[in-house]
């Protein structure tokens, strides 16, 4: 089979930026008509006043959860949970497959449980509409399938991009969660179809903030421990409920599989007894979260909605119910932020920062600590409010939320409910922080260097007996090297080349060279041309600093290396006076 040549290749890549653009407009399209379609039933099943009243608030949940069960069980099984490893899954097992059933099925009944009340959001499911919507664009255009598999992280950051409202964080989400690393072929699809989804989103529900607060400069140095306080306490609840999601799981599997049909139904009833007397708890609670950053609760009431929001999100969650978890988890940060800035106010009123930026900073925390995705939960902050100036405080408090959640809990969320679904995906943390090994920490020292091109075959033969190894490096020129086996020295003695110079017989590799700092996929790229490959400075290609062969490759696989020494740096010049000098002594 023939491999399709640069220009086609070239060609290719074109029509697939102009793809991510269509499905960022279709991603665009979608969740702008998600996100009414969802305040539209709310309107609907609840009512149009703040506070639900008794009956509905009481019966609409469970009523609804009841629907949605019969939906998930027999028509739409693939879309439970939040979305996430369902995308995940699609670029790792599924060559990008997502059927456009999902979609559908994830639109109606994301709908049904955020709008009746259910403690979800809608971005998650946000980006796996965008990713399905991805996938059947790129099956009807019968794309490749390298293209088709990546075509559902594009669709997953047009996705996520149009429900945040925010192109820079669907596009590091996507990188940091989804994908696991930067990879330039799909970076530009990625950032396309984000941009485009976003000003499509936009020309239909406006391009504000989702969050205003007031700018903001950090006062005094002594407010920086406030914002490490919240990190530390972020990282603790977050922690607390991956752990209280692991185990309702655990436990919801022992049940008897008939209650299947009422799980989503005894989930909204929690909610709807927990909304009699907290209704912001209530669906997304986006609207709770801006009166929160606007002083609205006292510090009770706000560690009462954390508290609660997280059992019943935890409930939403395990029961089944179609929804996302990102919405929710910044509610809890929001509420968790408030609650510390208030109680600052009592012990340390000089130092206390606004409650806006505390709500921020600790949904920030809290995204960090449950997602796992410190950069993204960074940006997205800062995109969320538009205000640049709570970096700082951000950075601070989600890196320590993120250590804390790591420390106690060494597998994330995603990655945990996928070894429980029984699907064997990459793991986040893992790819994320892979110790790539370098030529350096599997290459020859430059003393091995035993062959001298100006010399004899016979006297090159004699010192590579007495030196271990199959192949040799020989020092040719000023700066060049060759190399030869044992065998095609044995050769050339028997065919009569012994009194000839080895130079006459080597053709100086020509490179490239290798690099101490390059990574072992570069060296193996080169060794696939030459059996020994110089490994030479960069400021100074005549200085050798260590030589790779395949072996030493593959004996890094065993667990053992020979790393070369700094002092052992040599030049061909060096080899020659080296080799003069032993000689000179030992005939003296």
């Amino acid at each position: 089979m023939s491999l399709p040549s640069p220009r086609s290749r070239l060609r290719e890549e074109q029509i697939f930026l102009v793809i991510a653009v269509m499905v960022g407009v279709y991603a665009g399209l979608s969740v702008a008509l998600f996100r009414v379609s969802i305040e539209w039933f709310r309107l609907w099943a609840l009512g149009t006043s703040l506070v639900p009243s008794f009956p509905r608030i009481l019966l609409v949940p469970p009523a609804v959860g009841l629907v949605i069960a019969v939906l998930v069980i027999h028509l739409f099984p693939a879309v439970r949970g939040s979305g996430v490893n369902q995308t995940r899954t699609a670029l790792h097992a599924d060559d990008g497959y997502i059927p456009l059933r999902t979609v559908i099925g994830k639109f109606l009944t994301s709908v049904l449980a955020i709008g009746s009340g259910q403690s979800l959001g809608a971005e998650d499911p946000s980006l796996q509409i965008g990713a399905g919507l991805a996938s059947a664009l790129g099956r009807s255009l019968e794309l490749s399938r390298g293209r088709l598999r990546f075509i559902a992280p594009v669709g997953a950051a047009a996705g996520l991009a149009a429900a945040f409202n925010s192109p820079i964080t669907g596009v590091l989400f996507v990188i940091e969660a989804i994908v696991g690393r930067w990879t330039a072929g799909v970076l530009g699809a990625v950032v396309l179809a984000a941009v485009s989804s976003v000003v499509t989103e936009q020309w239909f529900l406006g391009g504000e903030p989702l969050f205003r607060v007031a700018p903001y400069h950090v006062e005094h140095s002594s407010e920086l421990v406030a914002y490490a306080l919240l990190g530390l306490i972020g990282g603790v609840v977050s922690l607390a409920f991956v752990k209280l999601i692991r185990e309702l799981r655990l436990r919801v599997r022992t049940l008897p599989a008939w209650t299947v049909y009422l799980q989503p139904a005894a989930a909204g009833l929690l909610i709807g007894l927990v909304g009699l007397g907290l209704p912001q708890v209530l669906g997304a609670g986006y609207e709770s979260i801006d009166q929160a950053m606007h002083d609205q609760f006292g510090w009770r009431l706000l560690i009462a909605l954390c508290v609660f929001k997280l059992l019943a999100t935890a409930a939403s969650f395990v029961s089944g119910t179609p929804g996302g978890l990102f919405a929710p988890t910044l509610f809890m940060g929001a509420m968790l932020g408030g609650a510390v800035c208030a109680l600052e106010r009592v012990m340390a009123p000089g130092v206390t920062g606004p409650i806006g930026v505390y709500a921020l900073v600790g949904m920030g925390a809290m995204f960090a600590g449950v997602v796992r995705a410190p950069i993204t939960s960074v940006i997205m902050i800062v995109e969320l409010s538009g205000n640049y100036s709570i970096v700082l405080p951000v950075m601070i408090s989600n890196t320590i939320a993120f250590l804390v959640s790591r420390q106690f809990q060494h597998v994330g969320l995603f990655d945990l409910l996928a070894q429980e679904d029984g699907t064997d995906l990459p793991a986040i943390d893992d790819d994320r922080e892979i110790n790539v090994q370098s030529v350096e920490d599997v290459m020859r020292s430059p003393g091995a260097v035993v062959l001298i091109g100006g010399e004899s075959i016979n006297r090159n033969l004699a010192r590579a007996v007495q030196t271990p190894g199959d192949h040799f490096l020989a020092a040719i020129g000023k700066d060049s090297w060759g190399s030869i086996s044992r065998a095609e020295l044995t050769a050339l003695q028997a065919e009569g080349h012994g009194e000839a110079p080895l130079a006459s017989q080597l053709t100086p590799i020509a490179g490239p060279y290798l690099n101490p700092d390059q990574s072992l996929d570069v060296a193996m790229r080169v060794l696939h041309l030459h059996p020994l490959v110089p490994v030479v400075h960069r400021t100074d290609p005549a200085r050798l600093v260590g030589m790779l062969a395949l072996e030493d490759v593959t004996r890094l696989c065993g667990g053992t290396t020979q790393p070369a020494s700094d002092t052992d740096d040599l030049t061909p010049a060096d080899v020659v006076r080296a080799t003069t000098t032993i000689q000179q002594t030992g005939a003296r």
